[in-house]
């Protein structure tokens, strides 16, 4: 297919998935296997890192596949054309099924404040095996300063992201939040959490700010 060709067909998809009535839906129906298959194929790809398979699986990918779907007609105004439609549509099944598997993830593995390894948080600390014994006492002391200082969604916020490492994109849908806001609050739980470990010792005062 030459580039007229192409350009051709890229204004047919345009074009009849911005009508109205029965041929924008043919139109769905023939792209909705196309992103289907697209989403299969990343589905599988990323299976065996979150141990997925089946049924499971097969959700995930049509999911992914009609909500790229909806997004694609909702954005056509921002197709340029610099690439074949279906290329463009197909990132959208790609992009949710990314999405869909992290949330998957992360829902599947959930675990209660109260039974969080703090232990984990050492391994985020950049100190050499000598320290050992320091980083769990370190790592103690924040999980108790967590516990004292922050609020319920400060805890929340500061556990996932920091201890766990839940993307903020992932925490930011699961709450109905956005990423400004949940940012907001990790700053502020941060804060609080170096006030505490510096008065308790375990961090150092940050130095004074000299005027010229």
């Amino acid at each position: 297919m030459d580039d007229s060709e192409i350009d051709q067909e890229n204004r047919r998809w345009v074009r009849d998935l911005a009508a109205a009535g029965p041929r924008r839906e043919v139109t769905c129906a023939e792209l909705y296997p196309l992103l289907l298959r697209v989403a299969r194929s990343e589905a599988r790809r990323r299976a065996s890192l979150l141990k997925l398979d089946g049924p499971e699986l097969e959700d995930i990918a049509h999911q992914a596949a009609a909500d790229a779907l909806m997004a694609v007609t909702e954005r056509l105004d921002t197709f340029r054309g610099e690439a074949r439609f279906t290329t463009w549509a197909s990132k959208f099944a790609i992009l949710n099924v990314a999405t869909k598997m992290n949330r998957h993830f992360w829902r599947r593995h959930e675990i209660p404040y109260e039974q969080e390894d703090w232990s984990k948080l050492a391994s985020r600390l950049d100190v050499g095996p000598e320290s050992e014994a320091q980083v769990r006492e370190f790592a103690d002391a924040v999980s108790a300063a967590v516990n004292e200082n922050l609020s319920d969604r400060q805890r929340l916020v500061f556990v996932a992201t920091v201890l766990d490492g839940m993307p903020m994109d992932v925490l930011a849908e699961e709450l109905g939040s956005t990423h400004n806001a949940l940012y907001k609050v990790l700053f502020d739980a941060r804060k609080k959490l170096r006030v505490a470990l510096v008065a308790d010792g375990y961090l150092p005062e940050a130095p004074a700010i000299r005027s010229a």
